[in-house]
């Protein structure tokens, strides 16, 4: 008798945090997570909070502007639409669940932009995170957005790059610093580069934390999709 195995897709889910670098994802880093996992073969559902940004940011000055604008709905321009509530995201219907980068990890998804070390976490973000975590389920970030796994995950090792600006090479190096502060372990790392926590099963990459050519931070953010899907089930 022979026996067929059938090779599932990984189920993923992907958080945004708003449209554009300051105030929400990064854009780039939202779309070299979606190109890889497609060609991956994943199944993404895409989710973001259904609340108003901290502020937003008028990206061609750097300054705020008015009205403020809602996560879920700027998100969903990235999405093309096909975006769900946060509050519906659930662990036990994923494989793994993905944190792209951008401001918006730092100031709609938690205040670490304004608290540093300091920071809380946004309620359903905690949820999910130890929803995957406490799952077993591997949780993939980039960029800024680590700071979340070591503020809601003790002990977790994580990478942001590298901990000196080196000539502004890297300008937010600092952040190293806090994570540190908040009891994790931070790994230095290059941009083309992931680090894989396997006793918590995530998966961190530097992106836009260095200041660098696009193809680097695409290449490094395929070397996080592909850690979180070897750690899938």
């Amino acid at each position: 008798m022979h026996t067929t195995v059938i090779n599932m897709k990984p189920n993923v889910a992907v958080v945004l945090s708003g449209c554009g670098v300051y105030d929400g994802s990064e854009v780039h880093e939202s779309s070299a997570v979606l190109v890889h996992l497609s060609r991956a073969g994943a199944a993404v559902a895409i989710f973001a909070p259904d609340t108003n940004q901290l502020h937003t940011i008028n990206h061609t000055k750097g300054e705020t502007m008015e009205p403020n604008r809602n996560v879920l709905v700027e998100s969903a321009r990235i999405a093309r639409g096909k975006i769900s509530p946060l509050s519906n995201l659930k662990a036990a219907d994923f494989d793994a669940v993905v944190f792209p980068g951008g401001f918006g990890a730092a100031k709609n998804l938690s205040t670490f932009a304004m608290d540093g070390a300091k920071m809380t976490v946004h309620t359903d973000v905690v949820r999910v995170v130890k929803d995957f975590h406490g799952h077993g389920k591997p949780i993939g970030l980039c960029c800024i957005s680590p700071v979340i796994a070591a503020k809601v995950i003790p002990g977790c090792e994580v990478t942001v790059g590298q901990e000196q600006e080196d000539g502004g090479r890297w300008p937010y190096a600092g952040t190293a610093g806090a994570i540190k502060a908040m009891g994790a372990t931070h790994v230095p790392k290059n941009v083309t580069e992931s680090h894989t926590d396997m006793k918590h099963k995530i998966v961190t990459t530097p992106a836009f934390m260095c200041e660098t050519k696009f193809h680097e931070v695409f290449d490094g953010i395929g070397k996080m999709i592909n850690g979180v899907l070897k750690l899938v089930k």
